[in-house]
């Protein structure tokens, strides 16, 4: 076992997003310096980092600078040139095979299916017209396309609910690697955030409940509205993914369940948007668990007193929310402090704790247009 990395060491986060912005907050608060590469300047953890390298993710150039005032590397996002992180010689302790996995979500499939031998949906690979055609009558209606890299936020995703849909892809069929999965009819979207210690020991989170909209995260409750015997086996199946995958840093695992199945639908080798609720719901949030995991250090066990909502603040519901700030002494409120306001894009949210703070939440958030 190599020894922890200690304060004040520097940390060096590759992606400069809201992740990034909540892991140096983090790592910050435990006495950490951090840089930051991203492209853009004025990117959100870019604006609470000691330093940042404006460069793009891929540039080797960029990655060994990072790599210079850094005593170890960590990634916020998938979209990170596996090939420039074999480049440098810091300690990533996440390592390169997890974004191998991840970054495919052929490979992922693959993997969560036979590696560790966890249900998954149903799946063909696709690589031209006849492929979808062949793929589509053996895993039949409803189904979803998408590109085996990329995509996010549901870019890169085609619904196929019908013939229409079929016609209107066929019409204009997207390039590249594709992935033709199985639509479920599940009763709740859930995810568990799990990370593993230097010593080997792991630690969950309590589950959350997601609400998606246009594949876009809108809300999640935590704990779910599941049993005990669901839980037991999500924490189960979460522990096989770690294991096998070696883990280090948080893993978010999304899982499709109705009272009889349960399936995992996606990984992502970092902290998950639906695990924010944890920052102010429990004792330690998957962003110090993540710098924990990453740096060697130990976690306690994880405890959530009270009921917990987060509420995704997209396009111009930041500025709603700035202005009924006021009014809302309950919110903890976060803002990510990004530039341009567009359409549908992570601008901040809101975390709630209690009853009765979830229900006037959710009141706003059917006011400003979320269901």
């Amino acid at each position: 076992m190599t020894a922890p990395i200690l304060p004040p060491a520097t940390i060096g986060i590759i992606g400069g997003g809201q992740l990034g912005q909540m892991m140096a907050l983090a790592a910050k608060s435990m006495g950490y310096k951090i840089g930051i590469l991203d492209p853009d300047q004025a990117c959100s953890a870019g604006q609470v980092a000691d330093f940042q390298v404006v460069a793009a993710y891929d540039d080797p150039k960029a990655v060994a600078a990072l790599a210079q005032e850094s005593d170890l590397l960590t990634y916020e996002f998938e979209n990170v040139s596996v090939d420039t992180l074999r480049t440098v010689s810091q300690p990533i302790p996440q390592g390169r095979k997890l974004l191998e996995i991840t970054s495919n979500r052929i490979a992922e499939k693959n993997f969560i299916k036979e590696v560790a031998q966890v249900p998954v949906t149903d799946f063909q690979v696709v690589n031209s017209k006849a492929d979808f055609e062949v793929a589509l009558a053996e895993i039949g209606y409803p189904a979803i396309l998408k590109t085996s890299h990329g995509g996010y936020d549901g870019h890169g995703q085609w619904n196929v609910n019908d013939a229409s849909d079929t016609q209107q892809l066929l019409s204009d069929f997207p390039a590249g690697e594709l992935i033709l999965e199985a639509r479920v009819a599940f009763d709740k979207e859930l995810s568990i955030m799990v990370t593993r210690d230097a010593q080997g020991k792991l630690t969950t989170w309590p589950i959350a409940q997601n609400f998606h909209q246009d594949h876009i995260l809108h809300r999640s409750y935590a704990p779910a509205a599941i049993s005990d015997s669901q839980a037991k086996e999500i924490e189960r199946l979460a522990h096989k993914i770690a294991v096998s995958l070696n883990l280090r840093g948080v893993l978010g695992i999304e899982l499709f369940v109705t009272d009889q199945e349960i399936w995992v639908n996606e990984l992502a080798p970092r902290p998950h948007n639906s695990g924010h609720y944890t920052i102010e719901a429990c004792n330690i949030s998957q962003f110090e668990g993540h710098i924990r995991s990453i740096t060697g250090l130990s976690l306690p066990p994880i405890t959530q007193e009270q009921p917990a909502m987060m509420l995704n603040l997209l396009g111009e519901d930041i500025i709603a929310a700035r202005q009924d700030l006021i009014h809302h002494p309950e919110w903890h409120f976060h803002d990510y402090g990004k530039g341009a306001i567009r359409p549908q894009r992570k601008m901040g949210h809101i975390t709630v704790i209690g009853d009765s703070a979830i229900r006037a939440l959710e009141q706003w958030g059917q006011a400003h247009g979320q269901h």
